[in-house]
Order: C-alpha cells, then structure tokens, then sequence
C-alpha cells in the first residue's frame, strides 16, 4: 500500500475516490501502539466482512493512519458508513477510500509492481545482515492472514469445545449485566475487547485476569442492555481458530 493516500476524513462523495475495497482511516491515536492498532482495528471492522489486511506503519509521515483491506466494496462501503467518527481510543475515526490500491489486492489481479527500496549504501555488511535477519524472524506468523475476518460463523451449538484450549462451561445461571466471555486467542488484550463491547449502550469495563488468559468479563449497566451485547456478539471470531463464547457472569 502506498502512503499516498490524502489526509482527512469526510463523505466518498466528496473526495471524488470511487468505492473500493480498501479504506483508508486517519486521525487514530498516535499513542497506541503499532501491533496493538492493528489488532484493535482488525477487531472492530471483522463484523462488516472479511478483511484481507490491516496496514499501518511506524513512519512519522504515516503516524495516526491506517487501512484496512476487505474481500468485497460492500463491506468495505457498510464500515466507512457505519463507523465514521467513531470513537476509537477516545478519538473519531475519519474515514474514506483509499486512493491507492493496497498490494495484497495488487497481487491478486496481478497489477502489483514492487516498490524500489532505498539503498542503505553507509550501513556495515554486517549489520545490515542482522537487521535483515530479525526483520525476517518478526515477519513470522504475520499477513493477510493473521486476524481473519468473521465471515461464517457457525451457530452456537456448532462452536468446537475440544483442542489446545480447555474451555470454561459455567453451570445456568441468572442474567444480570455481566458478560463473562470464553474461548478467547491469548494474545486477546483489554483494549481489543473494549473496542468490540464499547459499540453497545452501557459498556462500563472489560477486566481480565493474567493469571487465567483465555477468558474476560465485560460489565453493561443493566442486564437489557449487557443481553444485546452478548446477542450480537455470540460467535464473533476474533481469529478463525477462536469464535467467543459468551454467557452471564456468575454473582
């Protein structure tokens, strides 16, 4: 993805971009961290369709933007729409298409031409070895794939209860206006789930426990109001190996 993209918010209708797949999102949170953004990201715009990728980088020209890939423009068309200004870590998001097509979408239609990277003709032989070599190692694991989206969740009684991780089956209990949430990736943080539960009238807080990771309780206001969090959440996959499992907290 290039970084050409303007700076500023406001309706596709007037930047005169025609609807693509890729959004591009300014005016974030210079104070998150990078991984951290693109995680939080992934998990707020999952629900409008699948995302290939999520971009964002560390360069003082790019700091506080990102862009974030979908499979269709209708998904990408329903997230500018229904997410612009929202409130993403106490800033509003500005949204708008990208003017620029992002690499992984390049590459598929095979239209993708690489970049020339500038030349470190004063760095050591050696050094430019082991910077090459640690950019390589934290490379993996990471990509379109990563964070896959939340297309085709299965219903609840389809949810997978064995593998790696055990999960909590709490006995029946009374509803009340805190979510306990199971199933989680353990790479899941606080901040990742507040972005997903803020969404719904009367979030109050998210709280996990290091000692126990995997699992979380969310706290609403009211019971109504922590019931419709959990309805629209149930199954929400957070990676493709994790779809939530969300009950009532036991009191």
């Amino acid at each position: 993805m290039s970084g050409d993209a303007a700076v500023g918010g406001g309706a596709p209708e007037s930047n005169g971009v025609p609807p693509n797949v890729t959004i591009y999102i300014n005016n974030l949170n210079e104070k998150i961290k990078l991984e951290e953004l693109k995680k939080s990201l992934h998990a707020v715009f999952a629900q409008f369709g699948k995302i290939l990728d999520v971009l964002a980088f560390k360069t003082l020209k790019h700091k506080g933007q990102a862009w974030v890939v979908f499979e269709d423009v209708a998904s990408a068309t329903e997230a500018l729409k229904s997410m612009q200004d929202f409130p993403f870590h106490n800033k509003p998001m500005r949204i708008q298409y990208a003017k620029t097509k992002s690499d992984v979408i390049a590459k598929a239609d095979g239209t993708f031409v690489p970049r020339e990277r500038r030349k470190r003709n004063d760095e050591k032989p050696e050094k430019k070895q082991k910077r090459e070599q640690h950019h390589d190692v934290s490379q993996v694991g990471l990509g379109a794939n990563a964070y896959p989206g939340v297309y085709g969740a299965p219903p609840l009684s389809q949810l997978p209860f064995t593998g790696a991780q055990k999960v909590m089956m709490p006995e029946i209990i009374v509803p009340n206006n805190i979510l306990f949430v199971q199933n989680l990736p353990h790479e899941t943080t606080p901040m990742m789930l507040q972005m997903l539960f803020c969404q719904y009238p009367g979030f109050k807080e998210v709280r996990m426990i290091e000692a126990k990771p995997g699992i979380a309780f969310v706290e609403y206001g009211d019971e109504g109001q922590a019931t419709a969090a959990m309805n629209h959440l149930q199954a929400f996959k957070i990676t493709k190996d994790n779809q939530m499992l969300i009950t009532y907290a036991k009191k």
